[in-house]
Formats: structure tokens, C-alpha cells, sequence
């Protein structure tokens, strides 16, 4: 805490699920002032989300980019299902592009497991895809080496982190 009193320096910034099981400062074993972390149910970016990244890669520093879906991801089972809550199907809506994006998939629901990973999976790189179309201090950032952008999938199951390139 001392050490960070004065400003922080965080080395990577973080986009992960709502998910009350996938704290990224633990699963990663971060310490304070190491992440930048933005959460949302579905783990989808948005303009607010990106100027923080902005923020985080151009002013504080960050020199990595993680975005983090999960296996068994209620948000992702909720769009596949179109479910229907308040605001919160607005929120399942920004998911809506992984859902028609995959294939090859009977039935279309959250009851076929692998259409629900399927989804997740396609998530996670239409997110990294709508960060670096949407920024575009990102993407020059990205594109000149200055940063890194990744994938990562986190299996609740056993705890595993897989990472992946665009």
C-alpha cells in the first residue's frame, strides 16, 4: 500500500467477466497497484472501457493488454439463451456478435456445453477484434510494439489460464 500511495504503475490491464469467480489480482497472483482490472458480465468492451485503456496504456504505462473470458459464464449462456432481464439484456445483447458468429452447433442453447465454450471462445476475439477497431490509440500502440494485446480463456473447472494471439 505504501508503495503505492504516490502513484501507481501497473505493467498490464485486464478485461475479464463479472464473475465472482475469476478474480484476476488472484488468479494471477497480483499484488496491489500491478492491474488495471475493468469487469463486465460477458467480458465485452466499450467506449468507457477503451479510454481507460487509453489511459492505462498511454499514461500510466501498462504495456499489456489480457482480455479474459471463463468456461461456464452465465452471461454467455444468458445470450445464447436471449435472455430476457431489465438491463441486463441490453448488457447479454453486446454478447449477441459471438453468438451468430459461431457455427455448426445443435442446439443453440446454453444446454450444448460446447456451443456455450464456443461462444466464450468467439467472445473473447471479437472483443480483442472490437478493441483495436474502436481505438485507435490502442491500435497504433499494438501495431508499433509499444503494447501487447492477448486472449486468455479461464477454465473455473481446474484453475488453468490458456492464452491466445489474435
Amino acid at each position: 500500500v505504501k508503495q503505492t500511495a504516490k502513484g501507481q504503475f501497473p505493467f498490464a490491464s485486464l478485461l475479464s467477466c463479472l464473475d465472482s469467480r475469476i478474480p484476476p489480482e488472484i488468479i494471477f497472483d497480483r499484488g496491489i497497484g500491478d492491474l488495471f482490472v475493468a469487469r463486465v458480465a460477458g467480458n465485452f468492451t466499450n467506449d468507457d472501457i477503451l479510454g481507460s485503456f487509453e489511459f492505462a496504456a498511454r499514461l500510466a504505462g501498462s504495456k499489456l493488454i489480457v482480455v479474459m473470458g471463463h468456461s461456464e459464464c452465465g452471461a454467455v449462456k444468458g445470450a445464447c439463451d436471449a435472455a430476457q432481464l431489465g438491463l441486463l439484456s441490453t448488457t447479454l445483447a453486446n454478447i449477441n456478435p459471438a453468438v451468430t458468429a459461431v457455427e455448426g452447433h445443435d442446439p443453440r442453447t446454453s444446454k450444448n456445453t460446447a456451443f456455450v465454450q464456443a461462444v466464450a471462445d468467439m467472445n473473447v476475439r471479437l472483443t480483442m477484434k472490437k478493441l483495436r477497431d474502436r481505438s485507435v490509440v490502442l491500435r497504433q500502440m499494438i501495431d508499433s510494439g509499444e503494447i501487447d494485446l492477448v486472449g486468455a480463456m479461464y477454465d473455473i473447472s481446474t484453475g488453468k489460464v490458456t492464452f491466445f494471439d489474435e
